[in-house]
């Protein structure tokens, strides 16, 4: 194993670094699973709370992912491209290990939050769908989807409220749909990023406590100037990482 190198850091950020210096050195090959907490800290001779703290960020930084029930893994690969790129949450959380389940398909009335970013009358009918996304077979992130109302659609793309009829019955979220019939639609998002919790009815979907941690990505999707769908994606605490780029 490497050693420290005798820093004034802090002893989480050595510890990080250790343990990537391990993982380039073959000690710990990706797609490896880590020791446990208890035999990961007495390997490198270190307090559990101490490491577990370099865990946070080494889980942060996308160097190690978090699997309920399976534990930690060294990463493999580069990141998948992350929200400055617009494409669906199934691919950017890796489309060779997701799977989407519906929860529902179904029109409804806008909610607040709908018409606040799409141009719809409050009394409109509009597609709305719910899924959750597995990662190696655990729920990993719950998707919100609304879109605008099917005449104004046609306006857009005169195919798209067939291509979403089909889809309903796909295993895919409503923005693999809609990136899917690029470059016919010019896709645009912008995308915020809170803090929160999952409650009782999202937790039930997750079979996770209702005061689980969880980070709540709003994006609206815009075709040229318009406004087209806006999708909620919640991701609780041990959630696979969605990398963010940003350059200046």
């Amino acid at each position: 194993m490497p050693g420290s190198r005798g820093s004034q850091r802090r002893p989480s950020v050595e510890l990080y670094e250790r343990i990537v210096d391990a993982v380039r050195q073959g000690h710990y090959p990706p797609g490896s699973a880590l020791p446990s907490e208890p035999e990961l800290a007495g390997e490198l001779g270190v307090s559990r709370p101490a490491l577990r703290e370099a865990l946070i960020l080494l889980q942060e930084d996308g160097v190690i992912t978090v699997r309920r029930g399976v534990g930690r893994t060294v990463s493999t690969g580069t990141p998948h491209r992350g929200f400055e790129r617009l494409g669906s949450v199934e691919k950017l959380l890796g489309a060779e290990a997701t799977g989407v389940r519906a929860l529902a398909r179904s029109t409804e009335e806008p909610t607040d939050l709908v018409l606040q970013h799409l141009p719809v009358p409050a009394a409109s009918e509009i597609r709305f769908w719910e899924s959750i996304v597995d990662v190696e077979g655990s729920p990993a992130c719950l998707v919100q989807e609304w879109i605008l109302p099917d005449e104004t659609l046609v306006e857009l793309d005169p195919d798209l409220p067939e291509a979403l009829r089909v889809a309903s019955e796909e295993p895919r979220t409503m923005l693999d749909v809609l990136t899917s019939r690029s470059p016919g639609l010019s896709l645009r998002g912008s995308s915020g990023i809170t803090a929160t919790v999952l409650g009782g009815q999202r937790g039930a979907a997750f079979q996770r406590p209702a005061d689980t941690p969880v980070v709540l990505i709003t994006q609206v999707v815009r075709e040229d100037s318009t406004p087209l769908m806006i999708g909620k994606y919640m991701l609780p605490s041990g959630a696979p990482a969605v990398p963010l780029l940003q350059t200046r």
